[in-house]
C-alpha cells in the first residue's frame, strides 16, 4: 500500500500528488499539520528525518524529497512522465530541478513573508522579500521563453518537470504575483489545473487557502 504524507498548504505535497494523480496510482493521502508539529514526533521523523513533507511509504520502502519521489512513482509506473531515453530524461530533470530551485524557493520566499508569516507568527523578512521578488523576476521570464517554444516544459510531451513548476507556482495569486507578462505560461498555467490530477486535489489553491483561513477562525 502506497502512504503519501503531506500537507495541502506545501507546493512540494502537492506536486507528489498531482502525479500520483495524474498516473492513476491508488494512494493514502495522510495529512500532516505543521502547525501543530506534527512533523517533528519521533514517529514521522523516523520517515523523514528532516521532519518535512513529502514523505511516501510504499509497503517497506521509505522516500523523501519530492523530486526522487515523483521520478520513483513515474518509474514504477512505467510512465512517459519520466522517459526512458537518456537525453530525453535529462531534460525533464534539468526542467524539475529549475522549477524546485529558482521558482520554488524564490516563491516560497514570497509566500513566507507575504502570507505565512501571518499564520505562524513570525515577523516580516523584508530582504528575503526582495531577494524573492527578484528571483522571480529573473527566472519566470526563462520559464515564458521555453513555454513559447514548446507545448510543456521540458519539450512537445507533458513530464514531471510539468507538475513540479506548476505545483511551485501554485501561489502566486495569494502572494500577488503578477503572471500577466507571461502569456504562454498562463495558458499552460490554467489548461494544466483544469484537469482532472489537479481538480482532484481542490479547485484552486487559493481557494484551498480559504478554507484552510475559515476552519482556523472558527
Amino acid at each position: 500500500m502506497l502512504t503519501l504524507y503531506g500537507n495541502e498548504v506545501s507546493g512540494p505535497s502537492n506536486k507528489v500528488r498531482f502525479v500520483a494523480n495524474a498516473l492513476g496510482l491508488s494512494y493514502e493521502y495522510k495529512p500532516v499539520n505543521l502547525l501543530a508539529g506534527e512533523n517533528k514526533t519521533e514517529a514521522f521523523l523516523k520517515l523523514s528525518p528532516a521532519g518535512k513533507v513529502p514523505v511516501i511509504q510504499d509497503d517497506d520502502f521509505v522516500l523523501f524529497e519530492s523530486n526522487a519521489i515523483i521520478k520513483y512513482l513515474a518509474e514504477k509506473a512505467g510512465s512517459s512522465l519520466y522517459p526512458k531515453d537518456l537525453r530525453r530524461r535529462s531534460v525533464v530533470d534539468q526542467w524539475a530541478d529549475f522549477a524546485s530551485i529558482h521558482i520554488g524557493m524564490a516563491m516560497g520566499r514570497v509566500f513566507v513573508n507575504r502570507v505565512a508569516y501571518k499564520i505562524v507568527g513570525i515577523e516580516q523578512d523584508e530582504r528575503s522579500l526582495k531577494d524573492g521578488l527578484e528571483f522571480l523576476g529573473r527566472f519566470l521570464p526563462v520559464v515564458e521563453g521555453q513555454l513559447k517554444k514548446s507545448a510543456f516544459l521540458a519539450g512537445p510531451e507533458l513530464s514531471i518537470a510539468d507538475f513540479s513548476l506548476l505545483a511551485h507556482l501554485d501561489p502566486a495569486e495569494v502572494c500577488s504575483i503578477d503572471l500577466s507578462a507571461t502569456p504562454s505560461l498562463q495558458r499552460w498555467r490554467n489548461a494544466l489545473r483544469d484537469k482532472e490530477f489537479y481538480q482532484k486535489c481542490f479547485p484552486s489553491y487559493e481557494k484551498m487557502l480559504q478554507g484552510l483561513a475559515a476552519k482556523m477562525a472558527q
